[in-house]
């Protein structure tokens, strides 16, 4: 049986080229888009591309609600969304290429398009946890500091609380991207994996001093006992040698960065299951901090700030990201409301007396 259809395969060549350099997608799309593309083909057994038809398509779409995943459950909504979208525009732009103008119909890549009702499962969203400042504060803690190993993972926090940064800039920082003194960290898209590449300065958040103090004690020893310079990553991977049973021990810290996020996932993992409390991952810590703000009373001007430290263009995206309450914030709000409302008018208040003032205020107004 055929692996691959040589046709095929150059189309889907051109197809990565035109979506990396035209479109500007990161490689995380294209592989994904590749994947899907490759997924369809498996259901033709390999015919080319320019021998398509609806019925392919409404045989895929059938096929892909019976499919599993690698852990062997059913694809979610989301998945199966995500895969009709990779294909409806790859035939989208199949059909506008030469040679398959005559051979594709431009409104075929439509019937790759998710039911109204598979959608809005597909992009419901689902309350994860959200850690409370006071909880993250129980965190660090009860996490130990006696190894430069436990100063990185509780500083990890932290900064994650401080600053909101996502976890893939989380493992790109290094030490010259953060200033003690004037408490900001610079996220240059250069060197620092933000999100969409955007460039921007966050000045820390008004979430106490503890965190301030654990990370200025970690960059201290980093300078001072590991002599670590300012192109050394604020967060560096773990040093790993060979222990006296020949296997791998963790022996200190690297000179090299994260490759990826997960180690920072498995640090908060560890850290919130050592405090008795659910996982919260570093991007939750985001939402953490936007709830915060609605104790603080801000003012339009703050607000707009508070929102930009996150990188966000405008106040809105803060409030539609992230200012969702919690489910059992919710249900308390909504369980006060029905509770008899006290009086609006203090107690002893002279109700007699401030109708009459407020006739003497109007009669002069009036006069």
């Amino acid at each position: 049986m055929r692996k691959y259809c040589p046709e095929n395969e150059r189309v889907k060549r051109d197809y990565a080229f035109f979506l990396e350099a035209a479109n500007g997608k990161q490689c995380a799309t294209v592989d994904a888009a590749l994947r899907a593309i490759e997924r369809f083909e498996l259901s033709t057994n390999l015919k080319p591309f320019r021998k398509f038809h609806v019925e392919q398509a409404r045989s895929f779409r059938a096929r892909l609600g019976e499919e599993t995943g690698a852990s062997g459950r059913p694809l979610s909504a989301a998945t199966i969304a995500s895969t009709l979208k990779h294909l409806r525009n790859f035939f989208l732009w199949l059909s506008r290429e030469p040679g398959f103008r005559s051979a594709l119909n431009a409104n075929d890549a439509n019937y790759f398009t998710p039911s109204e009702q598979d959608l809005r499962v597909a992009t419901a969203r689902r309350e994860k946890p959200v850690p409370t400042l006071e909880e993250i504060k129980h965190v660090l803690a009860l996490l130990p500091a006696e190894t430069a190993i436990t100063q990185r993972n509780r500083a990890l926090i932290a900064f994650a609380i401080l600053t909101g940064a996502r976890d893939g800039a989380l493992a790109s920082f290094r030490l010259k991207h953060v200033d003690m003194k004037a408490q900001t960290v610079f996220q240059d898209a250069r060197e620092v994996r933000t999100k969409s590449r955007k460039t921007f300065t966050s000045t820390f958040f008004p979430v106490g001093p503890e965190p301030v103090a654990i990370v200025a004690d970690y960059i201290a020893m980093l300078k001072g006992e590991l002599g670590f310079g300012l192109d050394d990553p604020l967060f560096p991977s773990t040093q790993m040698g060979r222990g006296a049973d020949r296997g791998f021990v963790a022996e200190g810290l690297s000179r090299e960065p994260w490759s990826g996020a997960e180690p920072i996932r498995q640090i908060f993992r560890a850290a919130f299951e050592r405090a008795g409390l659910p996982y919260a991952n570093p991007h939750s810590f985001r939402k953490t901090l936007a709830l915060h703000a609605d104790s603080l009373n801000l003012t339009r001007e703050e607000e707009k700030a508070y929102s930009q430290n996150f990188g966000h263009e405008s106040v809105w995206t803060t409030r539609e990201s992230y200012g969702t309450l919690p489910a059992h914030r919710q249900t308390e709000i909504m369980r006060a409301l029905a509770k008899p409302r006290r009086d609006i008018f203090p107690p002893g208040l002279n109700i007699e007396a401030l109708k009459a003032f407020v006739r003497s205020v109007e009669t002069i107004d009036g006069a």
